[in-house]
């Protein structure tokens, strides 16, 4: 901090003569306070952003996340249409809870997001067609398959352009990350998800 003798005209710090010497501060003394000043102000917005982030982190990890939508395996219920323009702005990004997880509490007709068996990396939406117990009729083969415990059959809202467990089967229910319960984006499909129960499909054991 700059210093100055009372009488003199002189500050002590920058040596710069100021006839305003003391009744007014040296500028360098005034630009040391402006710099502090910054420097909380900084150090305040940075715990402040630190302390949001972790919350942020929290929420997402136990709770729930925000999660993009990407393709056309969910239209019409996602992504009903397709704008080359916008590009991934326009695609819906939804809301997923992750209390369904705790139990692995699942119902008929729940969309979900899972990690691909195949990459864990890739993260699918998909809904729930048919769970343990559940016996699967397949249009394509006329093939029947039942569902094994712990394991959830899933295809997608749009099936000719679905990678589904038609392709590669049940799905382990560990790799679900969660149920989607509400489009958040764009702001003219913001709407509560609804659960469609495939009746015709499934049949208990």
């Amino acid at each position: 901090m700059s210093t100055y003798l009372i009488g003199q005209k002189t500050c002590m710090n920058c040596k710069t003569l100021n006839p305003q010497l003391p009744l007014q501060p040296c500028r360098c003394i005034l630009g040391e306070i402006s710099i502090m000043a910054a420097h909380n102000f900084l150090w305040s917005v940075t715990k402040n952003c630190f302390t949001f982030g972790l919350i942020g982190l929290t929420i997402s990890d136990r709770y729930a996340s925000i999660v993009p939508v990407r393709g056309s395996s969910m239209s019409p219920t996602f992504n009903p249409t397709t704008d080359s323009f916008m590009g991934s702005l326009s695609d819906d990004h939804v809301l997923m809870e992750k209390f369904c997880l705790q139990k692995y509490k699942f119902s008929h007709g729940d969309v979900v997001v899972f990690c691909s068996p195949s990459n864990h990396k890739e993260k699918h939406v998909k809904r729930i067609i048919g769970l343990p117990g559940d016996w699967i009729g397949t249009p394509m083969t006329n093939d029947v398959v039942k569902v094994p415990n712990g394991h959830c059959w899933v295809e997608g809202d749009n099936p000719s352009s679905s990678l589904d467990s038609r392709s590669f089967g049940p799905i382990p229910l560990g790799l679900v990350k969660g149920r989607v319960t509400h489009i958040l984006w764009p702001p003219q499909r913001v709407r509560h998800v609804e659960r469609k129960n495939h009746q015709i499909r499934h049949s208990p054991s």
